[in-house]
């Protein structure tokens, strides 16, 4: 039997499966949306035809479907060898990708209190695929993991100390696959060892953080105790005053609707009154909408600034890494960013920022930058698929 590992990645309102062959590489994937809406619907990468889903389906119901489509469609021809889970928290129980079992089920439950829009969520779909693959190794692979070499320094809050000894309430941050990859491609492009590389990967999309990763390390990121902390993000507003909450309170705002409007009609959507896709701002600002403009400046004002912080947890730097859908695809920011930070003697070629995907090494500097400044696409899917082969490799008897 041919092997191959399947990667599940469960949303709030989202689940998406990826299939890999046996060198890794992807040989499918699909994305179920609107999870637990009535308008739910799935597509199979690189196929327009909409598979509807029965009104309010849940995540198990669209991993059912996906995996039934794959199966009828011929692109998953056998039980997969493996299978990897994307899980948001982990807290401060794990430092690195495990074998599934009911201990470690129980243990990503408990964490749910930090993060309870997405570990539920993730443990959903660790569940259906148990009940559909119940003979298959499964792996948890976690975003919080990468950052549990935080130093003390980096991840406490500056707090009674007994709310981190007895609550657990620090720093713990994310996309910690995101950015291994990062650290480990910038090393590959730049003829180093990661062991040896340091570089501060900026992980631009939807969500947003950065981190600075330290001879291959992680040593300081932006986000927090959850996901809003740090920069402007698609909807989340990044960091803020925590005595607003006592200001709206005073309004009339009560500490839930704080909560939901900052993590879902803050940041891009809320600066500019129209869209959390950076594409439909850059157009609505070029035809003048002045809102749009503000919110486009203050994302590259407050990662600039956050570039400069990382600088603090570093000794040297081989690289700025940027990547995820706006820093993978956005010239325009890459630029107004990269503006702010001349003082650091950080500066691009315009012609290679303009048509970096032409190019293998990924290089947008100029030849006077005191830094190089890459662009690097982001692969958390193949992480998390090669952490699962490797961790059900370990597992197989003899």
């Amino acid at each position: 039997m041919e092997d191959t590992v399947l990667v599940v990645n469960c949303g709030s309102s989202s689940l998406k499966l990826a299939l890999f062959d046996g060198q890794h590489r992807k040989q499918a994937s699909a994305l179920a949306e609107r999870l637990g809406q009535n308008d739910a619907f799935a597509r199979v990468e690189g196929q327009e035809e909409i598979i509807p889903l029965d009104p309010g389906a849940s995540h198990d119901q669209a991993l059912n479907t996906l995996v039934k489509v794959f199966r009828d469609q011929g692109l998953m021809a056998s039980t997969p060898t493996a299978i990897g889970h994307r899980v948001v928290h982990g807290g401060e129980t794990f430092r690195e990708a495990v074998l599934l079992d009911d201990d470690v089920m129980d243990a990503i439950e408990d964490c749910a209190g930090l993060a309870p829009l997405h570990n539920p969520v993730n443990l959903s779909g660790i569940r259906a695929t148990l009940a559909q693959f119940p003979e298959v190794p499964q792996t948890a692979v976690f975003d919080t993991a990468f950052h549990q070499t935080l130093p003390k320094k980096a991840f406490l809050y500056a707090l009674p100390e007994a709310w981190y000894r007895e609550w657990g309430i620090r720093r713990y941050g994310f996309h910690g696959t995101s950015h291994a990859f990062m650290a480990a491609e910038a090393a590959r492009l730049l003829g180093k060892t990661p062991a040896t590389t340091s570089v501060i990967s900026a992980h631009l999309g939807n969500g947003c953080s950065i981190t600075a990763i330290r001879d291959g390390i992680s040593v300081d990121t932006s986000m927090g105790l959850t996901p809003l902390e740090g920069l402007v993000m698609g909807t989340r507003s990044g960091d803020v005053d925590p005595g607003l909450f006592d200001f709206l309170r005073s309004k009339g705002v009560a500490a839930d609707e704080v909560h939901r409007v900052l993590n879902h009609e803050s940041g891009l959507l809320g600066l500019s009154g129209q869209t959390n896709d950076m594409r439909s701002l850059c157009e609505l600002a070029d035809h003048g909408h002045e809102p749009s403009q503000t919110a486009i400046d203050v994302f590259c004002f407050r990662l600039a600034r956050y570039v400069g912080a990382m600088m603090a947890s570093l000794s040297n730097l081989d690289a700025l890494v940027l990547t995820g859908g706006i820093g993978e695809n956005s010239a325009r920011i890459r630029a107004e960013t990269i503006n702010h930070l001349k003082l650091m003697g950080f500066e691009l070629s315009p012609d290679l920022n303009n048509h970096h995907g032409e190019f293998s090494d990924g290089r947008i500097e100029s030849p006077d930058s005191r830094f190089p400044v890459l662009v690097i696409p982001t692969n958390e899917e193949l992480v998390i698929a090669r952490e699962a082969s490797r961790i059900a490799g370990s597992a197989a008897p003899g």
